[in-house]
C-alpha cells in the first residue's frame, strides 16, 4: 500500500532553536522547499524576519512568511506526536538514538496514523540543543560523518535530513497503523504528574535527584514510545496516589 506523501510531509514541522545567523533560517527555507517540506517553526530566534535570510531562501519566501515564531521550544513542540532532536555528539545520558535514515522510519510510522504530527528540533550553530531542550525530544538523531572533521551547518543538517525524508517517503511502501501515540501534550503532562506523586512519596532524595531521575524516566518512557491509552492508563494509576494539580 502506498501513501499519501503530501500527507507525509505536510505532517512534519522543522523546528530551528534559538538560531543567531538568518542566513542560516534562509538556507533552511530553501533546503525545505527542495524536498517538500513547509512547516517551519522558528523558536526566539535572533533576527526574523530578514533581508539576508529571504536572499538565501531563493525563492521559498512562502515557508519564511509561513513560520511559526515562537518563545519557546514547549510551544513549538504542541499538538507534536513524536519530537526528534538532532545532535552531532553522545550524550552522558543515553537518549534513543537513530541515524537520519532510522529516524525517517520512525516519522513514517508516526504519521502513517491520521492528524499525527513529527516535530524535528535542531538546535543553535555553536552548541546545539542542550540537555533540557533533548528531554522534550522521544529520539535523539544523528547524521553520520568524517569522524577526523565533522563541522555540520545547521542549514546543511536540515537539508541532509529533508532528503533522506524526502527519499525515505517516496520510496517505501508500509502497512497503515492504527494505533494513535501520545501526544507531547499528554506525555508532559503525564511526566508532571508522575513528577507530582514522586514529590508527594518523598521518593527524591539526595541520591536520587529530581532533575536526574526525571531525566532517566523520560529517556525509559521515550523509548516505549508509548500509545494514548497506555498513557490514560498511567495517568488513572496516578491519579489513585495523587490527584494532578498543575
Amino acid at each position: 500500500m502506498q501513501k499519501d506523501t503530501n500527507y507525509t510531509f505536510d505532517s512534519v514541522r522543522v523546528v530551528m532553536v534559538n538560531t543567531t545567523e538568518p542566513g542560516n533560517i534562509g538556507a533552511a527555507a530553501r533546503a525545505m522547499k527542495n524536498m517538500n517540506l513547509s512547516k517551519l517553526y522558528l523558536v526566539n530566534p535572533k533576527t526574523h524576519p530578514s533581508a539576508v535570510a529571504t536572499a538565501r531562501a531563493s525563492g521559498a519566501d512562502d515557508i519564511l512568511t509561513d513560520a511559526v515564531v515562537c518563545e519557546t521550544l514547549e510551544d513549538a513542540l504542541q499538538g507534536a506526536h513524536l519530537v526528534i532532536g538532532a545532535s552531532a555528539r553522545q550524550r552522558n545520558i543515553k537518549w534513543k538514538q537513530m541515524d537520519v535514515v532510522g529516524a525517517c522510519s520512525e516519522i513514517q510510522k508516526t504519521t502513517s496514523v491520521d492528524k499525527q504530527e513529527v516535530a524535528v528540533v535542531f538546535g543553535t550553530e555553536n552548541s546545539g540543543l542542550s540537555n533540557e531542550e533533548l528531554d522534550l525530544c522521544q529520539i535523539l538523531m544523528t547524521i553520520p560523518g568524517n569522524p577526523n572533521y565533522f563541522s555540520l551547518n545547521v542549514a546543511s543538517a536540515i537539508q541532509v535530513f529533508a532528503y533522506q525524508n524526502y527519499v525515505y517517503n517516496t520510496t517505501t511502501e508500509f502497512e497503515k497503523s492504527t494505533n494513535e501515540i501520545a501526544s507531547y501534550d499528554e506525555v508532559e503532562g503525564f511526566y508532571a504528574h508522575l513528577a507530582q506523586v514522586l514529590e508527594h512519596i518523598d521518593y527524591f532524595e539526595e541520591k536520587r535527584p529530581k532533575e536526574l531521575l526525571m531525566r532517566r524516566l523520560r529517556r525509559f518512557f521515550g523509548r516505549a514510545e508509548p500509545e494514548k491509552e497506555e498513557v490514560a492508563i498511567f495517568r488513572g494509576i496516578l491519579r489513585n496516589i495523587k490527584p494532578f494539580k498543575k
